[in-house]
């Protein structure tokens, strides 16, 4: 084992776990109390004890001693303390999986995992579920009660889009750490990588450095967040675990950039739901500083979007919806929010459409406002183009 690596204490729920363990438990106090009540009930447990011995093969300490050693070697590996069973379910996919029940560990391969993994490998895949088992049971089981509330949504009818991408995202996450379990139990990283490229292609040998350097390669040529629903791709999960097993600076802006992409209004999770509504109103703040365009009126719209409004808001720049930061169709968001304002008030119209304007231009997305302008306030050729000499002769002086 790597005396460098790092090892089970090492192993904390990421950022986005405890952001959106806060989320619920600051915006839905009723909802999570309900659901850490909640408790599995001996019938329930012993129907699922049932249906795993009738649907699988049970794996037998007696029968499969060495099978059973790495399961015992991955467990101390990552200070599990529990009764253990093994399952082969039917399936020729590789494949393997955590059943979930307190003080107990009931880990389902499916597929030819025993034949195909080396010794070592094994104990990447007992390691990653065990980290499932660890992190549903850390901080009195806080990150399972978040997976459940996120799972119940999804079941629940109407659900919203932003609790779809909340939960993906938690999924998400949760892989990210299960991964570091498995190179826990492992020692190294190298097996718990070639074990993701086992399962994903079927191969029967690979070469984890070569796979590492090709998921690096598919990284220089995809800027991209992930699009997977329960399991990013393959090369950002061996990048996730190298950069974390070497301590790599900025891991955590690096996740945010592969697991999330600049914020999206068709994909925004909960938290960025928050922050939307944070950049927002200092958005607005911005627009309204500096200038007398606060009328009645206008204040009037700003508060049918946050009814406690105050005169001195902080101000958020254009700078905070840089191109990492925010896609396009936020910042066309932002364009229809200075229109409303603008055209609030007849009285000082042409005034705010050129400060809407400037901020535009300092946002990137003044092309964009001159679809608005023709829309919303009926610009034909001859305003737009009178329009943009006076944005020009202002920006001269």
């Amino acid at each position: 084992m790597d005396s460098h690596a790092p090892d089970r204490s090492a192993l904390t729920p990421l950022a986005y776990h405890a952001t959106v363990v806060d989320y619920l438990r600051s915006h839905e106090p009723d909802v999570w109390r309900w659901a850490s009540a909640r408790t599995t009930r001996a019938e329930h447990l012993e129907a699922l004890r049932v249906m795993l011995l009738r649907d699988t093969y049970r794996i037998d300490a007696e029968a499969h001693a060495d099978v059973h050693a790495a399961l015992a070697q991955a467990m101390a590996r990552l200070g599990v303390d529990a009764r253990a069973t093994l399952y082969q379910s039917p399936g020729q996919e590789m494949n393997a999986s955590l059943v979930y029940v307190p003080g107990e560990v009931h880990i389902i391969l499916q597929g030819p995992l025993l034949e195909r993994l080396s010794a070592v490998e094994l104990l990447a895949v007992f390691g990653h579920e065990l980290a499932h088992y660890l992190l549903w049971s850390r901080d009195d089981g806080r990150f399972l009660v978040a997976d459940r509330i996120l799972n119940d949504a999804l079941a629940a009818p109407g659900t919203s889009g932003s609790h779809r991408e909340t939960y993906r995202r938690y999924a998400l996450h949760t892989e990210l750490f299960a991964d570091r379990g498995g190179a826990v139990a492992a020692g190294a990283v190298a097996p718990a990588v070639s074990t993701l490229v086992k399962v994903q292609t079927g191969i029967g040998s690979v070469d984890a450095a070569a796979y590492l350097r090709q998921a690096a390669e598919i990284e220089s040529h995809e800027a991209g967040a992930s699009n997977a629903h329960s399991h990013p791709e393959t090369f950002i999960r061996a990048r996730a675990l190298a950069l974390w097993w070497e301590g790599a600076a900025g891991l955590d802006q690096w996740i945010e950039t592969r697991l999330h992409g600049p914020l999206a209004l068709e994909r925004l999770d909960l938290p960025g739901q928050r922050r939307l509504q944070a950049l927002t109103r200092g958005f607005l703040a911005h627009y309204l500083a500096g200038t007398p365009l606060a009328s009645e009126a206008v204040l009037a719209q700003v508060r049918m979007l946050f009814p406690d409004w105050r005169d001195d808001e902080p101000a958020v720049g254009p700078e905070a919806f840089a191109a990492e930061v925010a896609g396009d169709d936020v910042r066309a968001y932002l364009n229809a929010l200075m229109m409303d304002l603008a055209l609030a008030d007849p009285d000082q119209q042409e005034a705010a459409l050129l400060r809407a304007g400037r901020v535009a231009q300092a946002l990137g997305s003044l092309d964009a406002l001159h679809g608005n302008l023709r829309r919303d306030a009926g610009f034909g050729k001859r305003e737009m183009d009178r329009y943009n000499r006076q944005l020009a002769k202002e920006a001269q002086a």
